[in-house]
């Protein structure tokens, strides 16, 4: 392969984003001026018989690369990128250039590239080179790519398919350069060949000289043959391509290509007189067809100096008249065959040397040998192969010898026959160290046999064994030597593995070897480790033959229980005690970011944080707090180290700032630092103010003030002053102003009063102290808030509201309004006068009342007073309004719902609507008194007390009757008033049930009848029947449900017991079940047997036999067996148990019917015959009338069906074989109908 520099640098990866193509995508078009480059990577080891191939193309700065998804939109890829696109059934797609651009195709490190290329803006279509090197590519920054000279062909002006062999891959490529320049400097003087042998690359001055002067003669062709116009052809010249039916991959060996890629070499394509496109350059292909003929003249080659792995080759140049054919430099290429003449050829050589030495052959082997000649990429045809066949030698190497078994003090060996190269092994050399293990050597056995056992060894000992094989022509190299053991004993158990040193999530464990075991002995160890609380029980952690491990992936602070068990190839010992580690704790992680607690102060604040998230498996034991003053955080000095999570840090200075942090200790270590915390202490509050001055005259309600700013500020400018207003007679003040003027007008005052007020001035840090109380009087107005009424219930209708005179602010009330309502949005006006008590009647009882008052005076109307609320008394309930009658089945389900429901099984109701009437009603007002019971009253009955519920049944009622009805509440404090009555009516009784009666009965069925009427339902029968029976476990179930008067019950046992009852319904309800009936079926007779068998056993006796049947039901089974003769009456043959019958003296000449019957015999019963069989007819004819047969102890039996007519009986095959030939022709018959008139 050539080792060129790519045409492109490798751009960055393409994003994710981009899709990769999962089936064959449309094939891709590459827009720009710059080469572009498509690498297919081979991810199965470089064969190109893979199913799926990745392919990158790389796209250049500033290019842009074109790609059709499945959709069928179109996706534009800019440069620097590299686009994966995958390929499934591993084809290359076809790339489309734009106008201008050429693709390429090279093969390189295993990495097909597909590279598209700008034309030279001076070629050449006749396919001869200017007399200057062309200008370089557009991208000049670029290394350009030159291809290998003897890969490069003339420029052709056909695109050819690619031959690599690849898929369904049609990629089109042509070379863009041009002879005149392909042996530039720019070629790597490193490529070589896969035999390590330099490519031909530098040529000389004759082969140069050479190629000018044929470049030359084909310009003046060329020129000559253009006519008058001098206008040179578009048809290059092209050189002959050898066909390949399955052609290659492109190889390149020395500076030649390989058999099958000779369309990639030239790149261009002949027809098959060696012409081209339009048959300008025939001279030329005929100087490269002679060329390739005297390629094909070199003879073959010949074979000295024949040894076991190689062999000497020589070969001569082919001969040649006229020395100008060849232009270029001879190089051979020789190639052989182990598998015949006509096998494939491996290539062993190539280059320009009339000799060889062919190495690594394998001895006695058959050889085939050919040399083929090339020249300026042509190949001749290979000369004729001669065969040679290598000599023999000593045998190859043997494989090991194995262990086949062994016991303690022996081992058998066992080993394969090595490769003999062409001589019989005779014998084998085994040798041993003896168990000495100094690497010295003694032979133990020689002789022709492949085992050998090896004994009076030593147990639990190590032994070193190799082979060597012989034969006539040396003995070969020995083989590995391979360690054996003998047999020992199991090792005793260990000492409990030992602590070396612990990690967080680590042990690191030790162990000594069990001191009963020889030093010579593998011993390996199983350590085993069991979490606690994990439940898992004691898993393997290590297994082999270290005394030492680390156990990893393990929980911090975590308790481990360990063991470890020695065991060798006799077996594994017990484990060792159990013995616990636990792993070190991690150090915890920063605590949080420490905030403020409280208020921050002047001098100090508290400061407060949590405890780390993580604690490293270990509890926090302190924690350490740090403070820099300042924002610049350069020094920090130490303020609290303890358990606590919070502390006070004082002493500070105010207006300061301060930056805090703090990190926890632990058993683990020091945690990192938290983040830091940024405090700015407040300043100082300003002075005392002076006291606030009136300003103008004092209104009722409202008066002026004014102030001046406080001598001292606290360092801070005051921003915010605050009027404190308190009574003539007590402390405490509110706020009446706050803000920054040094005014305020206070409203909202009592008018007569005297009000203190005082003032504070404050800043950023605060406020300062208050200043002296100053008083202030306001003028008189309307009277003040009336006190909350008082009220008294006179009873549950009628209440007294009493109230008190309010102050009256200077002028004497004289007037008092009392509002009264029964919400409090919605009070009116019900008194107004002097007085200061009312009467208000006519209320409800058990409602709230809302009411309250106000004064007036001639100043004005007092606000009112705070709003009472009132509660009249309890009282009886009221009457009950929108009484009804329960429905029946809310009645039947109200008796008892869950055993109505029970699996389906119909229960009687506990509540007849005959006997029972169900009411219901609207609970009444209680009047705020819980209703503890109910007073039914019925008129002439016995009236019904009930609790506090709104449902009861009233029983015990006569039927079809009309009831007068009505009902009061009660309470704790009495007896409402009745509601109103209403008339109530009870259903008539339901029906009793009929007698139940069977009025036919078999072995299998029962046929019920009941009542009077017809078999079949009427639609006008009012009465309905339920028939219900009896099933295994004692439980009733339904059999029927309807008018009929009849029921057959079917499917029954025999000779069994069944238990019925029924009961009637009708509009009323249903009625009672009947008392319970049992009926008994009968026995059941036998079944029907088949036609009996007749066979003559002579000429007056016969035997009949017939199907046994089994017993039924413990009673035994006998048969009777009549027959007749003539047209006589039937008569009994035989009765019994057995199932054949001999009948003798017969008649001649006589015609005897025969028939069978079963008869069950019952213990308690008399017998049961069944129906008989049907007649078998036997003719009897004198002995020297008798038909002949095969078998003289058998007679012509004629078996006749019931009806008496003769005929041949025919056996169970022959009736099962007709039946399914008349179904066979009925079903043929039907096929035809169908296909005849349905389909046709």
């Amino acid at each position: 392969m050539a080792d060129h520099t790519p045409p492109l640098e490798s751009g960055q990866l393409l994003s994710p984003e981009l899709p990769i193509l999962a089936s064959p995508p449309a094939p891709p078009m590459v827009n720009g001026e710059g080469p572009q480059q498509i690498s297919t990577k081979e991810p199965c080891g470089g064969f190109w018989s893979c199913h799926s191939k990745v392919i990158l193309v790389q796209v250049n700065p500033g290019e842009a690369f074109t790609i059709r998804r499945e959709d069928g939109q179109f996706q534009y890829i800019t440069g620097p990128a590299q686009v994966p696109m995958m390929s499934p059934n591993g084809s290359v797609p076809p790339i489309y250039v734009p106008p201008g651009y050429i693709s390429q195709i090279i093969e390189e490190n295993g990495v097909r590239r597909v590279l598209v290329l700008p034309q030279q803006p001076e070629f050449h279509p006749g396919g001869h080179s200017p007399l200057h090197h062309p200008p370089p590519p557009p991208h000049a920054h670029l290394p350009a790519f030159i291809p290998h000279p003897a890969m490069m062909p003339p420029p052709p002006h056909l695109y050819t398919s690619m031959a690599g062999g690849v898929g369904d891959m049609s990629t089109q490529y042509i070379s863009q350069y041009h002879p005149a320049h392909i042996y530039s400097e720019q070629v790597s003087a490193d490529s070589h060949s896969q035999h390590g042998r330099p490519a031909f690359v530098n040529r000389d001055d004759r082969t140069s000289k050479t190629y000018e002067r044929l470049q030359k003669k084909l310009k003046d062709r060329q020129g000559g043959s253009s006519g008058g116009g001098g206008q040179v052809k578009d048809s290059p010249p092209l050189s002959p391509q050898k066909k390949c039916g399955s052609p290659t991959t492109l190889d390149v060996r020395n500076g030649v290509g390989s058999k099958g890629s000779e369309a990639e070499q030239t790149g261009h394509v002949v027809d098959k007189q060696g012409r081209g496109k339009n048959g300008e350059a025939r001279e030329l292909d005929t100087a490269a067809q002679a060329l390739q003929a005297l390629l094909s003249t070199i003879n073959k080659p010949v074979v000295s100096d024949i040894q076991a792995r190689a062999v000497e080759a020589s070969w001569s140049r082919p001969k040649t008249e006229d020395d100008s054919i060849l232009t270029g430099t001879l190089s051979y290429e020789v190639s052989i065959s182990y598998s015949g003449k006509e096998g494939k050829y491996k290539s062993m050589y190539c280059g320009e040397e009339l000799s060889a030495t062919l190495e690594n052959l394998r001895p006695a082997t058959d050889y085939h040998i050919r040399v083929q000649a090339m020249c300026n990429c042509l190949q001749g045809s290979p000369s004729e192969a001669v065969s040679f066949t290598t000599l023999s030698c000593e045998p190859e190497p043997p494989n090991a010898p194995r262990k086949a078994s062994g016991t303690k003090n022996s081992l058998v060996l066992q080993w394969k026959a090595p490769c003999d190269n062409g001589s019989k092994v005779h014998n084998y050399i085994l040798q041993w160290d003896e168990g000495r293990g100094t690497g010295v050597f003694e032979q133990c056995y020689y002789g022709p046999q492949k085992q050998y056992r090896v004994t009076k060894l030593s147990p639990a000992s190590r032994y070193s064994f190799r082979l060597a094989a012989k034969n006539d022509m040396g003995v070969s190299e020995f083989s590995e030597s391979v360690e054996l053991f003998t047999s020992g004993s199991v090792p005793s158990p260990p000492f409990p593995p030992e602590l070396e040193m612990a990690g967080i999530t680590w042990l690191c464990l030790k162990w000594h070897r069990p001191s009963s075991s020889p030093k010579e002995d593998d011993v390996c160890y199983i350590l085993e480790m069991e979490e606690e609380g994990s439940g898992y029980g004691f898993q393997p952690s290590y297994d082999g033959d270290q005394l030492n491990c680390m156990v990893r992936n393990l929980h911090r602070s975590t308790k481990y229980k360990f063991r470890v068990a020695a065991y060798n190839s006799e077996g594994k010992s017990n484990p060792s005690p159990v013995v616990e580690f636990i792993t070190n704790p991690d150090r915890p992680s920063c605590p949080s970011r420490p905030i403020i607690k409280g208020k921050v102060l002047p001098n100090s604040f508290k400061l407060a944080w949590d405890p780390p998230k993580e604690n490293g498996g270990a509890d926090v034991t302190k924690y350490v707090v740090e403070m820099s003053e300042g924002l610049s955080g350069l020094s920090w000095e130490l303020v609290y180290s303890g358990p606590a999570m919070e502390h006070v840090c004082d002493g500070l200075k105010p207006g300061c700032s301060y930056q805090m942090r703090v990190y926890c200790i632990s058993e683990g270590g020091q945690s990192p630092l938290s983040e830091t915390l940024q405090v700015q202490t407040p300043a100082v509050p300003p002075g005392p103010c002076q006291s606030p001055r009136l300003v103008g005259k004092p209104k009722a309600r409202e008066v002026q003030l004014r102030w001046a700013t406080p001598q001292v500020d606290g360092g801070s400018p005051v921003s915010c002053y605050i009027v404190e207003l308190s009574g003539p007679q007590s402390e405490e003040s509110r706020e009446v102003y706050q803000g920054p003027d040094l005014d305020c007008s206070v409203g909202g005052l009592l008018p007569g009063r005297t009000y203190g007020f005082r003032l504070k001035a404050g800043n950023k840090a605060g406020f300062g102290p208050l200043s002296e109380r100053y008083d202030v009087t306001t003028g008189p107005g309307a009277p003040e808030q009336c006190k909350a009424p008082s009220i008294v219930c006179k009873s549950p209708s009628c209440v007294v509201v009493s109230w008190e005179a309010p102050p009256c602010n200077g002028a004497p009330v004289t007037e008092f309004r009392l509002e009264w309502g029964a919400a409090e949005g919605s009070m009116q006006v019900c008194y107004s006068g002097a007085a200061v008590s009312h009467e208000m009647k006519g209320l409800l009882p058990a409602n709230n009342y809302f009411c309250r008052v106000q004064a007036l005076n001639v100043a004005g109307v007092g606000p009112f007073s705070e709003v009472v609320l009132c509660q009249t008394p309890c009282s009886v309930p009221a009457a009950i309004c929108n009484i009804s009658v329960m429905k029946e089945s809310e009645l039947i389900r109200f008796g008892d719902p869950e055993k109505n429901e029970e699996e389906g099984v119909r229960v009687p109701p506990l509540y007849s609507p005959s006997t029972c009437l169900g009411i219901c009603w609207d609970p009444p007002c209680d009047h705020g008194s819980e209703i503890t019971s109910y007073l039914i009253d019925l008129g002439e009955r016995q009236p019904v007390l009930v609790g506090p519920v709104t449902k009861h049944v009233i029983q015990h009622l006569q039927p079809d009757t009309s009831y007068r009805m009505r009902i009061q509440a009660q309470n704790s404090l009495g007896t409402g008033p009745f509601s109103q009555t209403f008339k109530v009516k009870t259903k008539p009784l339901p029906p009793q049930p009929p007698r139940l009666e069977c009025a036919a009965f078999s072995h299998h069925t029962l046929r019920l009848k009941w009542g009077d009427g017809p078999a079949k339902a009427a639609a006008s029968d009012p009465l309905q029947y339920h028939l219900q029976t009896e099933d295994k476990s004692g439980r009733f179930i339904s059999l029927y449900e309807g008018t009929c008067h009849t029921h057959k019950v079917q499917r029954l046992n025999e000779s069994t017991s069944y238990a019925f009852r029924i009961q009637a319904l009708n509009e009323a309800g249903s009625g009672p079940f009947s008392a319970v009936y049992t009926f008994t079926t009968l026995r059941s007779p036998p079944a029907s047997l088949k036609a009996p068998k007749v066979e003559r056993v002579d000429d007056s006796s016969c035997e009949v036999s017939w199907e046994a049947l089994l017993p039924m039901k413990g009673d035994p089974i006998v048969y009777t067996l009549q027959f007749m003769m003539g047209n006589t009456d039937f008569k009994q043959a035989y009765k019994g148990p057995g199932t054949c019958f001999t009948v003798q003296h017969l008649h001649p000449n006589s015609d005897y019917r025969f028939r069978v019957c079963a008869i069950r015999q019952c213990q308690d019963a008399p017998e049961l015959s069944g129906p008989y069989s049907p007649t078998v007819t036997l003719a009897v004819q004198r002995g020297g009338d008798a038909a002949p047969s095969a078998s003289s102890s058998s007679s012509r039996v004629a078996a006749s069906s019931t009806s008496g007519q003769a005929g041949r009986s025919l056996t169970d095959e022959q009736c099962a074989f007709l039946l399914l030939m008349v179904f066979a022709i009925i079903a043929i018959l039907i096929a035809f109908v169908i296909q005849y008139f349905v389909i046709k």
